[in-house]
């Protein structure tokens, strides 16, 4: 019915034309009719051939999609009398709605694209939160066991399905504005766009549409879509920025609920509940490789070959600021432009429940959450660099080795290195540039270390230092994460902000690498905290232009996103690089064993420290030995040391001056008198230092006698230094001498021989004393008058002209001594007078000096063979001795004197032999273990006194055993891992 009525209008439409239009004359044939006409009504004639008619008329276009108001066409007439006024307008009702149906159409298709797109962003920004699996219980990663979640998950639908049915609200609030401006426009305007339609169909050729866009549009409608997609670009990415943040503090939120939830597993419960037990960390067991290799021995070359995060950078550029922000602490010390980085910090970051710091040699912690305990931390790492620094220099390669737990920290190795300089200023080594050079160069080198290179972003990129070191380290960037700080002040100063994004894009440097990051270490105050930097920081992205204007992209800003992409960076480089290191471990311990076998096959692998063990053992054992000396082996060698020491006083000082007197009272009380005064100032002091001697000689010969086939010459020099050290810091009591004092007095005012045996023993004694002298006294002439007969022809030696002076000098004194026997010691000026002029009679000249030098050896001769003589006399004077040599000619007091001497180094001797047994042994011993003690501490000593062959091979079997055990143990940790 509805086509019926229809192709009745459109014949009506025909009648119409070929009624009135001017100029036609007769009817109009069927293929000059109206186009809508023959397709409805026609369609059975044979020969219809559309034909397009030759219209001259301006026919303005226009799309029939735009959303806004449509002008009004304006039509000139048509020759063959197409009527232009119609009031068709259920025609132009469905036409209308056909066209609403497309625009919903493509609404729906065009705003679930956009929400899938969206919500794909959405789901990459959500942070990884795989690190926090242990807080979930185990039954709940057991669930799977129990419900099928696969075939769950395959029942639901999939996010782009779901993206497809969202329908776009604004699109479709926009096509109902737009039908509402189609129903509110009036019919005038409808009829407008009804013409136009036909217009259209009448030019386009058959098979096109009558839906075809062919308005561009106009210059205001580009620039209104063009002003709308940048304003929605710009809220996408407010919004964007608005989600991250969100979801930091959400992350932010967690850690510290985290942190809580450490606490309680940590804290021992005293209700009994069972906590279960902490593994330690795969980067704590990393970081244990570490440090043993740091001790390696470096012609190896393989402790570099293991990855670690290499920070380095310009001075002051702000690498430790950087560094902190990444430990969360203000960790390091400080200071205005100088130099604060003396030396390589290897900073271990690990997850923990409190957040803490500790040196490897230390077991203090510091509490990072009090400012007293940080500033403890700063001054201990301070002190440590300075340190470390040698005499004459400013910087030091010895690394400190620093370990950093805290709930939400990323696990890492990082190195912090000090500061690139490019002059050397006042107060500097002259090699600190090159120092600096090297050991940042030593570092680099190692192909798997991931090198985190600082630039200032303040400053210009012209006067960069490190970028062109980092350029020949790393050439082509596949180690290497660039970071821009202080980009706030860049923003502030720089003029052309297309230049920090050359910078971060890595236009302005020969340097490649792996990644960009921006970021913002604080307002340059050192009092400021970590979380008032980081929102700082965040409030400075939020509302930066480089951000806005899409110069940095969200995941290259913040400390928050660097840190999480340099400890996955390490991580791939641990995983890739560990078992080669580890394989690599195994054939060097392979080779060191063959070697040790090959040369040392009956010996046991003992390291340093364990020979130092076995040396400590057999040096104590040594000591102890000391106290099974007998005491009349010490009462032996004390007596005589101490004689030895004093027999020279006693003759020269004490016997022959007394023994001038003429008198035995005269005697006596010159022996009394020099005796008291030796005894009060000279004695005592003497025997603790013979006492001591003989002590160092005991404990000597203790330490370096051969043990025979056990004997082991590795330990001499270790054996050595110890006894060296030892004496060096043993002191004897300094009682001992104000009590010997008293000992000697006594035994010298002691006169009484009791029997004929100590008499004889005080005679045979006295003997001794006078022939040692005597023979030296023999020995000084025959130096000084040169060889006698005898020796010149048997051995061919001549005389001196000074040797025959004084031969004729001594025959002239022995003359002078056989007239007078008793002569005094000493020569009068008329006797030296005599001696000289019968000696120039004879054609020899002397010189009166001379005279006296030779005369005191003759005369020293001649009364030591009187003295001896005078002895054998007193052999049998015991018994005139007991009646006090009353009625006697024979006077034998040198007897008694060398009795009193006698009898003293006898007590003395049994007194220091207390002394050593019951307390100088002890303290000795006390001593060498304090050595000892003091020596195990010391590895540079024990590297020094402990070396060979054997020895570096047992201490490189040792590291490389420990190295690669630890390595399995970590890659073993790092498979269950995963």
């Amino acid at each position: 019915m509805w086509r019926v009525r229809r192709a009745a209008v459109a014949c009506e439409v025909c009648q119409s034309l070929v009624k009135h239009s001017p100029g036609t004359k007769g009817s109009l044939p069927l293929q000059k009719l109206h186009l809508v006409s023959r397709s409805i009504y026609h369609t059975h004639h044979p020969t219809l051939k559309l034909q397009r008619p030759q219209i001259r008329t301006s026919l303005q276009q226009f799309s029939s999609l735009t959303s806004f108001p449509l002008r009004k066409l304006k039509l000139s007439p048509v020759k063959y009398g197409y009527q232009p006024h119609r009031n068709f307008w259920p025609a132009r009702l469905a036409a209308r709605l056909l066209k609403l149906r497309y625009l919903i159409l493509g609404s729906a298709v065009g705003g679930g694209y956009t929400a899938k797109k969206t919500f794909d962003q959405w789901k990459d920004m959500i942070p990884d939160l795989s690190d926090y699996k242990w807080i979930v219980p185990d039954i709940v990663w057991e669930i799977d066991e129990y419900i099928d979640l696969e075939k769950i998950r395959k029942a639901l639908p999939n996010s782009e399905d779901l993206a497809k049915l969202a329908p776009d609200f604004d699109k479709i609030a926009e096509s109902l504005s737009l039908l509402k401006d189609f129903f509110t426009t009036g019919h005038k305007l409808v009829s407008e766009v009804i013409e136009a339609s036909d217009l259209l169909l009448l030019l386009g050729s058959p098979g096109e549409t009558a839906f075809r866009a062919t308005d561009p549009g106009s210059e205001s409608d580009k620039r209104y879509r063009k002003v709308s997609d940048k304003e929605k670009i710009d809220q996408l990415q407010e919004e964007l920025l608005h989600t991250q943040l969100k979801y930091q503090r959400i992350l932010e939120r967690l850690e510290k609920e985290n942190k809580e939830l450490r606490k309680l597993v940590l804290q021992k419960d005293d209700k009994g509940i069972h906590h279960r037990k902490l593994k330690k960390s795969l980067i704590d067991m990393y970081s244990e490789v570490l440090d043993v290799l740091s001790d390696y021995d470096a012609s190896y070359n393989t402790q570099d070959h293991l990855p670690r995060v290499v920070v380095v950078g310009d001075q002051s550029a702000g690498k430790t600021s950087v560094l902190e922000m990444i430990a969360q602490a203000r960790i390091f010390p400080r200071g205005s432009g100088e130099m604060m980085t003396r030396s390589p910090v290897k900073v271990t970051l690990s997850e923990g429940p409190h957040h803490v710091a500790l040196f490897k040699d230390s077991s203090r912690e510091f509490d990072l959450t009090k400012e007293e305990d940080l500033a403890a931390l700063r001054h201990e790492i301070e002190l440590r660099m300075r340190k470390n620094v040698k005499e004459g220099c400013t910087v030091s390669p010895e690394t400190i080795s620093l370990n950093v737990k805290g709930p939400g920290l990323q696990r890492m190795v990082l190195v912090d290195l000090p500061g690139v300089i490019n002059t050397v200023t006042s107060g500097m080594a002259p090699d600190t540039k090159e120092t600096i050079f090297s050991i940042s160069k030593a570092y680099m080198q190692n192909p798997n270390a991931i090198i985190l290179c600082i630039q200032d972003g303040s400053v210009d990129a012209e006067r960069s230092i490190v970028t062109d070191l980092v350029s020949q380290m790393d050439p082509h960037g596949r180690r290497t994460i660039f970071v821009l700080t202080k980009v706030d002040l860049a923003e502030k100063n720089v003029t052309s902000p297309s230049r920090i994004q050359q910078i971060i894009e890595g236009k302005l440097f020969p340097m490649k690498a792996l990644g960009y990051f921006a970021v913002v270490t604080g307002k340059g105050n050192s009092s400021e905290s970590i979380e008032a930097i980081r929102d700082y920081e965040e409030e400075f992205f939020q509302n930066s232009k480089l951000l806005k204007t899409s110069m940095l992209k969200a995941h290259q800003v913040t400390t928050r996103n660097l840190s999480l992409a340099v400890s996955d960076c390490f991580w791939k480089m641990v995983r890739e690089s560990v078992e080669q290191q580890a394989d690599s471990f195994k054939a060097t311990r392979f080779n060191l064993e063959t070697e040790w076998k090959n040369n040392y096959p009956r010996l046991r692998e003992l390291d340093r420290n364990e020979l130092f063990e076995k040396a400590k053992n057999e040096i104590l054992d040594e000591v102890i030995s000391l106290s099974q000396v007998t005491p009349k082996h010490w009462e032996e060698i004390l007596q005589q040391s101490l004689w030895e020491r004093v027999s020279t006083h006693v003759i020269e000082n004490i016997y022959l001056p007394a023994a001038q007197t003429m008198n035995s009272g005269t005697f006596n009380t010159t022996v009394d008198i020099k005796l008291k005064q030796w005894t009060d100032k000279q004695l005592p002091n003497k025997a603790v230092e013979v006492a001591w001697e003989t002590l160092q000689e005991e404990f000597s010969r203790f330490m370096t006698e051969p043990k025979g086939k056990e004997h082991d010459d590795i330990f001499d020099k270790l054996k050595e230094a110890v006894k060296e050290e030892s004496i060096k810091r043993h002191k004897w009591n300094d009682f001992a001498e104000d009590s010997l004092r008293v000992i000697q007095h006594n035994a010298l005012e002691d006169r009484s021989i009791s029997d004929k045996q100590q008499w004889d023993a005080a005679i045979y004694f006295m003997e001794e004393a006078l022939q040692a002298r005597l023979k030296d006294t023999e020995n000084a002439i025959e130096n000084m008058v040169g060889p006698d007969w005898k020796k010149r022809w048997l051995y061919w030696k001549n005389r001196t002209q000074e040797q025959c002076v004084h031969n004729e000098t001594k025959n002239e004194l022995e003359k002078m001594l056989k007239c007078n026997e008793e002569h005094p010691a000493y020569l009068a000026s008329d006797e030296i007078t005599t001696v000289r002029k019968n000696l120039e009679s004879r054609g020899v000249e002397v010189d009166p000096s001379l005279i006296k030098d030779t005369w005191h050896q003759v005369y020293r001769r001649h009364f030591l063979k009187t003295a001896l003589n005078h002895c054998n006399l007193c052999r049998r004077g015991f018994y005139y001795y007991q009646r006090h040599f009353v009625d006697s000619e024979l006077e034998c007091n040198d007897v008694v004197l060398f009795w009193r001497i006698q009898r003293m180094l006898a007590i003395t001797a049994n007194t220091l032999r207390q002394q050593l047994t019951n307390t100088e042994v002890r303290r000795l011993e006390k001593n060498v273990k304090e050595v000892l003690e003091d020596f195990a501490e010391d590895s540079e000593k024990k590297v020094k006194l402990l070396t060979g062959k054997r020895v570096q091979l047992a201490e490189d079997l040792k590291k490389v055993r420990e190295i690669q055990e630890k390595l399995d143990a970590f890659i073993e940790a790092l498979h269950q891992e995963k």
